[in-house]
């Protein structure tokens, strides 16, 4: 009944993307001595913690569009709720006033589900154990579970600490149905995980060359990791989303609590202030990345 919902998907869709290929550009700024040199060094060097702390940007960049779409599709859930019109501009005039903690929630809960799929990669001489591996997935799935009522609490005006308290409180009251629903979106990202990671095979066998390159591989991947994305941004992300905000809807009004929607867009602009200032760093660091 929304269709906004699919230009808020496809916005967070183009900041995946944007991100992704803003990242893999340090991988060429680094000659190949010194990815030979890598090779054959032992613990992390400074190339390493460049790479860590790039990184570390770039989804922070990602997560602040993504933050406040991801906001405008729980919005556009309590408007339908009340029976109020849902647009675009509404959207973003009751997501922007939260846009500090939704920026940082998701940039957060980025940062770790970037680190654990990078955790999942195959690598040489794999030292990890099966215990490590599920103790790990185990941790993930935790966070992902506990965190089930934040974002449609920071939706609702509530700040990161306040949300956090009430998404524990949301997920005691509702364990059963957040670990059914959570599961199902989990199992068919996974799905698509593998389809993404054979798809991938194929692409770097086909299209790839015979001398290997980091950074060349990780363009070449661009095509299957956004591909994959797009099908989650677009179809499923909203649907757990929407899914989530009208568990939380339920959840509120078996506990009498009642859904303000805040209407406050003067706090957004310091926000959007920080965000100007971290894109426009990432450009001169772009621009002048010989120097």
């Amino acid at each position: 009944k929304e269709k906004e919902i699919f230009f808020f998907g496809g916005m967070q869709w183009l900041a995946v993307a944007i991100a992704y290929l803003l990242w893999t550009q340090m991988l060429f700024w680094i000659p190949p001595e010194v990815w030979e040199a890598l090779s054959n060094q032992d613990g992390a060097g400074p190339i390493d913690y460049a790479l860590f702390v790039w990184a570390f940007v770039c989804v922070g960049v990602a997560a602040f569009p993504i933050g406040i779409f991801s906001g405008c599709m729980g919005v556009t859930h309590f408007l339908h709720k009340q029976g109020r019109a849902s647009t675009v501009a509404m959207c973003l005039k009751l997501s922007l006033p939260n846009a500090w903690p939704l920026w940082a929630f998701h940039w957060t809960d980025g940062w770790i589900t970037v680190r654990q799929i990078m955790y999942r990669l195959p690598r040489q001489n794999d030292t990890r154990s099966l215990e490590e591996k599920l103790y790990s997935e185990a941790l993930y799935y935790a966070w992902k579970v506990g965190i089930a009522g934040v974002l449609p609490s920071l939706v609702l005006g509530k700040s990161m600490i306040e949300s956090g308290k009430e998404s524990v409180a949301f997920v005691k009251q509702n364990t059963k149905e957040i670990i059914k629903l959570r599961s199902a979106y989990s199992g068919i990202c996974w799905v698509i995980g593998i389809l993404t990671y054979i798809l991938a095979f194929f692409v770097s066998v086909y299209f790839g060359s015979n001398e290997f390159n980091i950074a060349n591989f990780y363009l070449l991947m661009a095509a299957p990791i956004v591909l994959a994305v797009g099908v989650i941004m677009f179809f499923l992300r909203p649907i757990y989303v929407l899914s989530m905000c009208n568990l939380y809807s339920d959840y509120l009004k078996a506990n009498n609590k009642t859904v303000e929607l805040p209407d406050n867009p003067p706090k957004a602009i310091s926000a959007l202030v920080v965000f100007s200032l971290l894109c426009v760093a990432l450009l001169v660091v772009f621009y002048f990345r010989e120097e």
